[in-house]
Formats: C-alpha cells, sequence, structure tokens
C-alpha cells in the first residue's frame, strides 16, 4: 500500500486519540472535584439548583436545599463545588468584606491632583465681566422687527422651497 493511502486513517486515528485523551482529563478533574465535598461545603448541581452538603456516601450526596429540606443525588449530578465566600455571595447575597480590596479610583485625577477644601467656592464664570457682557448677548439675541423687508437670503430659500407669497404649495 502506498503512504497517501493510509495518511488519512493515521489523522483520523490520531485525532480520536486526543480526543478520548481530552475526555478522560476532564472526567478525572470531575471526579477530584467531587472528592472534594465534605459535610458543610456549598455546591450547584448540574440542573443549576446551590444546596450544602450534608453528607457523603460513596455514590451518593445529601444536601439540604432549603432549611430542613433534604435531598438525595447522585455524586454525579453535583456540577460544581464552590468556595465558601462565592457560595454566600450567590446563595445569602454576602459580599465580601470592602476593607480587605482595595479601592480603586474611577479616574486617573483624583491620583495626581491635591484634594481641594470642601468649603473652596468656584468661580464659574459669572463674574463682573459675564454680568457686564449679559445686556449685550440679550441685545444680540433679540429678533428683528417684523417690518423690516426680507434679505435676499431668505428669498433664496423661499424659492428653492418652492414657496413665495401667494404661491401654492410645488408638491
Amino acid at each position: 500500500m502506498n503512504i497517501v493511502t493510509l495518511l488519512p486513517f493515521i489523522v483520523l486515528i490520531g485525532a480520536m486519540f486526543l480526543m478520548t485523551r481530552s475526555a478522560k482529563n476532564k472526567q478525572r478533574q470531575a471526579a477530584q472535584m467531587r472528592d472534594q465535598m465534605h459535610p458543610g461545603t456549598g455546591v450547584r448541581t448540574i440542573g443549576g439548583m446551590y444546596a450544602t452538603v450534608k453528607e457523603v456516601s460513596d455514590d451518593t450526596v445529601l444536601l439540604e436545599v432549603a432549611p430542613g429540606v433534604h435531598a438525595i443525588y447522585a455524586k454525579n449530578a453535583i456540577g460544581a463545588v464552590l468556595e465558601d465566600a462565592e457560595y454566600n455571595r450567590i446563595v445569602h447575597g454576602i459580599e465580601p468584606d470592602e476593607s480587605e480590596t482595595p479601592v480603586v479610583p474611577d479616574d486617573a485625577s483624583s491620583l495626581t491632583e491635591a484634594e481641594a477644601p470642601a468649603d473652596k467656592k468656584i468661580d464659574l464664570g459669572k463674574g463682573e465681566a459675564a454680568e457686564a457682557a449679559a445686556p449685550e448677548a440679550e441685545k444680540a439675541a433679540e429678533p428683528e422687527s417684523k417690518d423690516a423687508e426680507p434679505d435676499a437670503k431668505d428669498v433664496k430659500d423661499a424659492k428653492r422651497d418652492g414657496k413665495q407669497d401667494g404661491d401654492a404649495d410645488a408638491k
């Protein structure tokens, strides 16, 4: 036989070997995780239910799913063994103590600037110069009188729209 005809079979057998090897590794890791269970450990079942381990036997686990409610599960039905902090956060809503984690500011400005005293007032531009300029700005913002003739720009805009005094809509 030619090696070119055997090459696809060799590749196929190699791929099957690699897939079974990774599946065995996952099964071994899951078995180690389930062996870590002991009474008082928080777990999540493959169905997504959170419970506390009460007893562990060879093939089964007694779980407390609610205070005073116990259920027997197969060890294979345990999806994850959780750390105490994660279990308490998910089930009881207890957040980890904030004093242990460092406070990270939202922006870098607090790292580079010295803190300003709270009683210091900040000028927002409403000083004497702003007050003097206010009447001029109001005068500029006033509309022109209605008696004035329309300027060339207004006439051009009206012609472009197809509307002039007395013209009907061009639609």
